[in-house]
């Protein structure tokens, strides 16, 4: 649970080189609203990895990880595909 544990660097990279770091930023929610709007301007992936790093509440929510599967956020055509019933 990053919200609550933080997130390590190599995850953060990890996901980062799989989704991008724009897909992996949720700049909806109301953490990045806070953010002073210096931090929100030319956003590239070295301060956008350290932004996610120090508030990890800017992580699109869920992620959900595994040997074949890395999900960013709730996209329910990505899931059906992943996760039939």
């Amino acid at each position: 649970d990053f919200k609550i544990d933080g997130i390590d660097q190599a995850s953060l990279e990890r996901w980062c080189a799989a989704l991008g770091w724009k897909g992996l930023i949720n700049r909806a929610g109301a953490t990045f609203r806070r953010l002073p709007q210096p931090d929100k301007v030319d956003l590239d992936q070295c301060r956008a990895l350290a932004l996610m790093r120090g508030q990890p509440m800017l992580i699109r929510r869920p992620v959900i990880e595994g040997s074949d599967i890395l999900l960013a956020g709730f996209k329910p055509a990505a899931y059906r595909q992943f996760f039939s019933v």
